[in-house]
């Protein structure tokens, strides 16, 4: 336990220890079992880091294991995007992939050991008289007609169930429990359906699905896992997942252990909600970089570390809360700024034409890819007569807080010279098209030699030797903290979300950068480039500071 004692501690790890210490077990075993019915979200890796993560401090197994018990709503292609999620996010499972879809021999195997103990029955009320006969919150429920149906019976029912001879929906098979029970979960559940619907891994073989509370259980038991965790919505079901086990014929006894699920400002954490935002084209799709995805995430420039590192601060626990959507920036923000290399882009530009500098000359200057850490390098800047600047950048009047290019007067360009704005051209609307400026030749990496100083830096783009790509500024999804509160969560959609700018103005070593690299475009905010674009494409990841913090304290 020694090697482990610098590592961050919370109530499951606590009775890990426990465990350990009393030899009541010599390993840990955990597992991560998602359904393969969608993309992962933010929510997902906070369950990956905590099983994985324990399996890793304690030197133990994590299992990746797919609850694919529901053929209808699962696809391969959701299969192989959660095997690149958990992977990208530095994780490795132990041994081969598991699919519940493995056990289901066994599992039928158990369904018929229930059946012949008298604790399961095939039932064959509808699904409106089952709710009639499940009772409700207040008052207990009433046993089904067929709930003593003979063993016999039962088991020719099954198989005929197994055989695909009746209809969906036609009949259930249901555990024998207590339809008084003040646990809804244990008023006889059902245990199998019928489906007649192609199963991505089995095939046609099967026409009866087992349920989620039948199934996991048991694939927890058949793969050894310890520690079974899971989040609060699954607090009662811990009471069905003890009364399977403990009355079939299984060696293991997993404890399964509950804790908080996460919930993000600004965003929606229900696979279901978001498939419709996909479905009814809301968002591009899955990995929409607006998304709480994983993929989303990553394809907007968030790091594997960051999202760890946002898993780590917010914590395991038993308490429900609601947590800041600036934290997860944080998170990033930090990352960024001591990793990301530093670039120039114009996203708005007015052109900038120095006149004392000598037409069709090119300087090229050298710049730090990162102003705190030499090991990254320089880079090259083509600096020329004619140069883009940002149009926030200037205006023609303005106060002493204002530091930047103000008409008349002076402001440095980063990593290049200081100039002076001394007259500009204007359109018929008033709009500004071109600046007119000049030059100090001696303040090229240093101040005036007369001493003035020049308070400003902004930054620039040669005009005759940028790039030009896509740009893709992002905000939050939905426009209220807590879209799932609303009555239609699609009507809180944040109209500006996203704002396309079509040929923005890049400094040319830009045209290098890798899918998925960071950087930081300096004075405007954290970019990557895109993952799916075939042309240059970049999103912004987040900005140099938390905006929406002064919007909602304001």
């Amino acid at each position: 336990m020694a090697e482990i004692e610098n590592r961050p501690t919370n109530f499951i790890r606590t009775i890990i220890d426990a465990d350990l210490a009393s030899g009541k077990h010599q390993q840990t075993h955990t597992r991560f079992p998602p359904e393969p019915n969608g993309f992962l979200h933010i929510g997902h890796a906070k369950s990956i880091c905590l099983n994985f993560g324990i399996a890793q401090d304690y030197k133990g197994l994590c299992n990746l294991r797919f609850d694919d018990t529901n053929p209808e709503k699962e696809d391969i292609n959701y299969v192989k995007s959660i095997q690149e999620d958990v992977s990208w996010l530095g994780f490795k499972w132990d041994g081969d992939i598991c699919y519940s879809s493995n056990y289901f021999d066994q599992l039928h195997g158990y369904a018929v050991e229930l059946i012949e103990k008298g604790l399961a029955y095939v039932c064959f009320l509808s699904p409106d008289q089952a709710r009639e006969y499940r009772g409700t919150l207040t008052e207990p429920g009433k046993n089904s007609p067929y709930r003593d149906t003979p063993v016999e019976e039962n088991l020719a029912l099954f198989e005929k169930m197994r055989k695909g001879e009746f209809k969906e929906g036609e009949c259930v098979l249901r555990a024998k429990i207590d339809m008084a029970s003040s646990f809804m979960v244990l008023r006889d559940p059902i245990i199998y359906r019928i489906r007649f619907a192609h199963h991505h891994q089995t095939g046609d073989k099967w026409c009866i699905y087992p349920m989620y509370d039948f199934t996991h259980c048991i694939s927890d038991a058949l793969e050894g896992i310890t520690h079974s965790l899971c989040t609060l919505e699954f607090q009662d079901n811990r009471r069905l997942y003890d009364w399977v086990l403990d009355n079939i014929s299984i060696d293991c006894h997993p404890q399964q252990i509950e804790f908080s699920r996460l919930n993000l400002e600004y965003t929606v954490m229900s696979k279901r909600k978001l498939n419709e935002l996909v479905v009814n084209g809301h968002v591009e799709g899955w990995d929409d970089p607006r998304m709480p995805t994983i993929a989303g995430l990553r394809r907007r420039g968030y790091t594997p570390a960051s999202i760890r590192e946002f898993c780590k601060r917010i914590g395991i626990t038993k308490q429900d809360n609601m947590v800041e959507m600036g934290m997860l920036e944080a998170c990033i923000r930090d990352d960024l700024n001591e990793n990301a290399p530093r670039a120039m882009a114009v996203l708005d530009p007015i052109k900038v034409v120095i006149e004392n500098f000598e037409e069709g000359k090119v300087e090229h200057l050298v710049a730090p890819n990162h102003p705190n850490d030499e090991s990254m390098g320089t880079r090259e800047l083509p600096f020329t007569r004619e140069l883009y600047i940002e149009r926030e950048d200037f205006r023609v009047e303005a106060n002493k807080k204002f530091k930047r290019l103000v008409l008349g007067k002076e402001v440095r360009l980063r990593n290049a010279y200081v100039i002076k704005a001394e007259r500009f051209d204007e359109d018929a609307e008033g709009n500004i098209t071109t600046l007119y400026c000049s030059y100090d030749a001696d303040t090229l990496g240093k101040n005036p030699s007369d001493g003035r100083k020049v308070k400003g830096v902004i930054h620039w783009v040669s005009a005759t030797h940028c790039i030009e790509a896509q740009v893709r500024q992002y905000d939050r999804l939905f426009s209220v903290p807590n879209p799932a509160a609303a009555e239609d969560f699609t009507q809180t959609l944040n109209p500006e979300s996203l704002v396309i700018i079509n040929q923005a103005k890049l400094e040319p070593s830009l045209a290098q950068a890798k899918a998925e690299q960071g950087f930081q475009f300096e004075r405007m905010g954290y970019y990557s480039r895109d993952n799916k674009a075939s042309e240059l494409v970049f999103n912004q990841t987040v900005g140099l500071r938390d905006s929406w913090a002064k919007i909602e304290n304001a």
